[in-house]
């Protein structure tokens, strides 16, 4: 019975480690957050940008995969929930929860290699919207610029930054939370008739410089300054 087991063990041991298969050995990879926090996705759920969730144009939903990013080892497991992204030379589209597992939020994009953890069924609403997907154009890839109005800032003057909108109150109040804990002061929710926009309200304009550049560092590149 002994050399059963220790038989038992050796062999085991020597068994070949389970490998992934590879999808893409270098691919870019890109993320997206709070605009589209709360909104449907391509399969019917709604994208929360804090779970590790990912848009792909043709894998199945559900397909569930590993991204490493090349620049520091870093690796996420992520499940295809949705579709995109629709810019030339970008492979996936990652939830910023996943970005930060990736240590990717300052980059906004990141090379990566792409693994196949488990394959997902590929269903009739997968198909379909796999197809539709291929059938979008792409647009020029402009890099992680931000988007923010142009306006000329002036010191003694009085803004409001405004960083996203959502249509759930629920998900504003989440995201406005998330920049509380992030240091960021004067955080206030402005409910218009039809949207809710987080912003950061009553900066004066010498301090805005400052206030952009923690935002960016924090990977909140999407915003728009405007004067009150």
């Amino acid at each position: 019975m002994k050399k059963f087991i220790i038989g038992f063990f050796i062999a085991l041991c020597t068994l070949p480690a389970f490998s992934l298969e590879t999808y893409k050995a270098k691919a870019t990879c890109s993320y997206y957050a709070e605009k589209f926090h709360g909104k449907k996705t391509a399969n019917g759920e709604r994208f929360n940008m804090y779970d590790l969730t990912c848009a792909h144009k043709s894998l199945p939903f559900n397909t569930v995969l590993k991204i490493t990013n090349l620049a520091n080892g870093k690796s996420v497991n992520v499940r295809v929930n949705d579709r995109g992204p629709f810019v030339a030379g970008r492979e996936v589209d990652l939830s910023k929860g996943a970005a930060v597992k990736l240590d990717m939020i300052k980059t906004g994009t990141a090379s990566c290699k792409i693994e196949i953890v488990k394959m997902g069924a590929n269903t009739k609403q997968s198909a379909i919207s796999a197809a539709k997907a291929q059938k979008i154009p792409l647009t020029p890839s402009k890099g992680s610029a931000a988007s923010q109005a142009k306006i000329s800032v002036k010191a003694n003057e009085l803004y409001d930054i405004q960083l996203a909108s959502f249509s759930e109150k629920e998900n504003a109040a989440e995201f406005a939370k998330s920049l509380m804990k992030e240091d960021f002061k004067n955080v206030v929710i402005q409910k218009t008739s039809s949207t809710n926009r987080v912003a950061i309200r009553q900066v004066y304009g010498k301090d805005v410089p400052a206030i952009v550049k923690k935002l960016k560092a924090k990977g909140h590149t999407n915003y728009v300054i405007k004067k009150r």
